[in-house]
């Protein structure tokens, strides 16, 4: 509870019931998640009245009411990225009181708010959007099933983590220029690109490599990777290929590769990894490599590798099936990016 706030006439009656159970005030306070000095005023105050009542006009008054906690609240949500620095100011000016930033703190939290980092998205300009839109309604129509006779193919870089695990870490004021307080970075760390592709049926293949990719490379890993994934998943039945605008994707000798082997192309727009459920399955791998943390270039391919082969077949039916939720939601949201 915050300072100031008032204990709910619930919460002083369990205080009271273990009370007189023969729990002890300390107890009693840990196990409420209350302070030892609230659990004894309320316990002192009902030995003495026999009550726990508060008396009209007991306890310190809020500096904001609820009227100002509504307008709190419309500024926050009208402005969230402003910080509470910049919201106090406006508090101040606005409500004309002095008010200073843990007051703010604690009311917007009073407002059912939290401040939380943002996620980070593609940015998307006006052209990109509308082909997001077009393209999103051009395969609203498609069902489940025919979702799930796409290839989804896409390349992603992984690199060798160092450091401490976490963005934080335990000090006192005079540990922050601790050495064992610094979280560590290297400028060029060693890194893989991995190329991999999925559909609802199962995990294919996946082939990872050290530098850039052009065209010509490109094409030798559809002919070792993709080809092979597609008969073993698909077991001759028609499928559908998919894979992004990259430059080596669209170069005239892939288009040429592709269209000699007869193999049919479904082509995204630019910037639109949130409609690709490949996307989601490269984010479950890298969390896995923040947890194991791989010292080497050898352990971090073996890792990817074994974490590959891990992903179990419902959750990756699971991700197929969501693609008609993620186009209507960026029809919804008026071409912008959605929330996978």
């Amino acid at each position: 509870m915050g300072r100031g706030s008032p204990i709910p006439p619930m919460l002083r009656r369990k205080i009271v019931e273990q009370y007189q159970k023969g729990v002890s005030q300390r107890k009693i306070a840990k196990s409420l998640k209350l302070s030892s000095s609230t659990v004894h005023n309320i316990i002192q105050r009902f030995r003495e009245s026999g009550t726990i009542s508060v008396r009209k006009g007991q306890g310190r008054k809020t500096i904001l009411d609820a009227r100002d906690l509504r307008a709190l609240r419309r500024h926050c949500i009208t402005y969230r990225n402003a910080t509470v620095m910049e919201i106090t100011t406006w508090a101040q000016e606005y409500f004309q009181k002095t008010l200073s930033v843990n007051t703010i703190h604690r009311a917007i939290r009073r407002c059912r708010l939290k401040l939380y980092r943002s996620k980070k998205k593609p940015y998307l300009n006006m052209i990109q959007k509308r082909r997001r839109f077009l393209w999103a309604k051009a395969h609203l129509k498609w069902t489940v099933a025919k979702w799930k006779t796409v290839l989804w193919s896409d390349e992603s870089k992984f690199e060798v983590l160092f450091g401490k695990l976490g963005r934080h870490v335990i000090w006192t004021k005079e540990d922050k220029d601790n050495p064992s307080c610094y979280q560590r970075s290297v400028q060029k760390p060693a890194s893989l690109m991995v190329w991999g592709c999925m559909s609802a049926c199962g995990m294919g293949s996946l082939h990872i490599w050290k530098g850039t990719i052009n065209a010509e490379r490109y094409i030798q890993v559809l002919e070792q990777h993709m080809l092979p994934s597609r008969r073993r998943l698909f077991q001759g039945r028609p499928c559908i290929f998919q894979h992004d605008n990259a430059r080596p994707h669209t170069a005239s000798i892939t288009t040429s590769w592709l269209r000699r082997r007869r193999i049919r192309v479904l082509k995204e727009e630019g910037c639109s990894p949130d409609l690709s459920p490949i996307e989601n399955i490269w984010r479950i791998i890298k969390r896995k490599m923040r947890q194991r943390r791989p010292k080497t270039v050898e352990q971090l391919e073996a890792c990817i590798r074994q974490e590959w082969d891990n992903i179990p077949i419902p959750k990756l039916e699971q991700l197929v099936s969501s693609v008609p939720r993620r186009l209507q939601t960026v029809i919804k949201r008026r071409e912008d990016a959605t929330q996978w």
